[in-house]
C-alpha cells in the first residue's frame, strides 16, 4: 500500500513543479480553432446527407414513375 502514496505523492509532485501547462490564450485559440473545424465539418456533413436523400428520393421518384 506504501508503494500506492508514494506513488500517489510523486504524481502530485510532478503535476505540482514539472509539468508545463498551456497559457489561457493559447487554450483559447485551440478552443476556438477546434469550434470552427467543427462547425465546417458539421456543415460538411449535413451538405453531403442532404445530397444523397435528395439524390435517392429522385431515383425512387424515377422508379415509381416508370412502373406506372
Amino acid at each position: 500500500m506504501s508503494g500506492f502514496i508514494n506513488y500517489l505523492k510523486g504524481s502530485i509532485e510532478e503535476f505540482r513543479n514539472h509539468v508545463e501547462w498551456p497559457k489561457w490564450s493559447d487554450l483559447q485559440s485551440s478552443t476556438t480553432v477546434v469550434a470552427i473545424a467543427s462547425v465546417i465539418l458539421a456543415i460538411f456533413c449535413f451538405g453531403v446527407d442532404w445530397s444523397f436523400a435528395k439524390s435517392l428520393q429522385n431515383i425512387y421518384s424515377f422508379l415509381i414513375g416508370l412502373k406506372s
